[in-house]
């Protein structure tokens, strides 16, 4: 494709692999004036990343900018992610990241570098309406990552772009050969920071101290004793040790009283569950009604979300109970397609 004369400058979230370099690609052929921009963070095997993203921008014949997180990632994503764990809930640190890191520190710098917009290889899409920005979810549905922006606010979609919204994976990894790269087709896992360490190991790096206490179920009986509530998540059935005719699970934390909740299958749905942090991005002060999505593969669900009276918080009635809902995961609101707004899930 014969490229455009480039007027405007644009920063893409380079990582050196395929969603970045092809996002870079795109954007190249669409005229723009590309600059890549390289995270360095407190990653394991940091300087074979930067090396291999230099390759790439020297491929695309780009700039590469290296921009030094490390120490905002520690204070603000890895700090969340470890107290967290200490009080008995799961933490979800890429949405945080995004809003705080990636679309927050590092789209100031681009700001800061003369770029007009930041672009990521996220799967998604940001449509303009009357001059509104909003987000909605990628065409390919087993690629959609619009549940890990849920928290961007207004004036960080204005400023970014998302080429890959509207590109099957399948036909990323094509450009990408026909653009001259052979990409592995190794997914990247969620939390980049554990790399190949286990959850309970990182957390005793991080000064957490594995506490014995009991295993107990819903009516407070104790079946077993456990090494650290951080080992444990709702849903979780695998690692109890606890033998019987029918399978338990993890049905709740309690991290002042160190017990792990076990309880079975039916005992991890539920019909209703309340949310602090909410914020929309539609106006809304009274009930609504739509799909609630628990988790980034989860399905959906209709539900009813309204305020409650006197409390900064939200109650959610789903209109069929829901299995392992887990405190301290987003809950993700879709109008169809469109995100709409998300709140924090609070202990049960």
């Amino acid at each position: 494709m014969k490229a455009h004369t480039r007027k405007y400058s644009i920063g893409v979230a380079m990582s050196g692999g395929v969603d970045s370099t092809v996002t870079a690609g795109l954007l190249l052929e669409k005229g723009w004036s590309v600059h890549g921009f390289f995270m360095l963070l407190p990653l394991p095997g940091l300087e074979e990343q930067v090396s291999r993203v230099q390759e790439v921008a020297s491929q695309l014949d780009i700039p590469l900018h290296l921009v030094d997180v490390r120490d905002s990632f520690r204070e603000q994503i890895i700090s969340y992610f470890v107290s967290s764990y200490q009080q008995g809930v799961t933490p979800n640190p890429c949405v945080i990241c995004n809003r705080l890191i990636k679309c927050g520190q590092l789209m100031e710098e681009m700001t800061g570098q003369g770029m007009a917009k930041m672009a990521t290889g996220h799967y998604a899409r940001i449509l303009s309406m009357d001059g509104t920005s909003s987000l909605h979810r990628a065409i390919d549905p087993g690629k959609d990552q619009s549940y890990f922006l849920c928290r961007l606010t207004a004036a960080q979609l204005d400023r970014l772009v998302l080429p890959l919204g509207d590109w099957h994976k399948a036909d990323v990894f094509q450009q990408a050969r026909e653009m001259g790269f052979h990409f592995s087709r190794t997914e990247s896992q969620d939390v980049c920071f554990l790399a190949d360490q286990t959850l309970p190991t990182f957390l005793e790096q991080q000064g957490v101290e594995n506490r014995c206490g009991e295993i107990v179920d819903i009516d407070g009986q104790v079946h077993g004793s456990h090494n650290g509530t951080s080992h444990y998540t709702v849903g979780q059935r695998r690692g109890l040790g606890i033998p019987d005719a029918t399978p338990w699970y993890v049905v709740g934390l309690d991290a002042v009283a160190n017990r792990v909740i076990i309880g079975k299958n039916e005992a991890l749905f539920q019909s209703r569950m309340r949310l602090a942090e909410v914020q929309w991005s539609i106006k809304k002060d009274g009930p609504w009604e739509g799909g609630v999505q628990l988790r980034s593969r989860h399905r959906p669900a209709s539900a009813r979300v309204e305020p409650l009276d006197g409390e900064d918080v939200w109650q959610v009635a789903f209109a069929e109970p829901q299995r392992a809902v887990t405190p301290g995961q987003f809950a993700v609101f879709y109008h169809d397609d469109q995100v709409v707004g998300s709140g924090v899930i609070k202990r049960i």
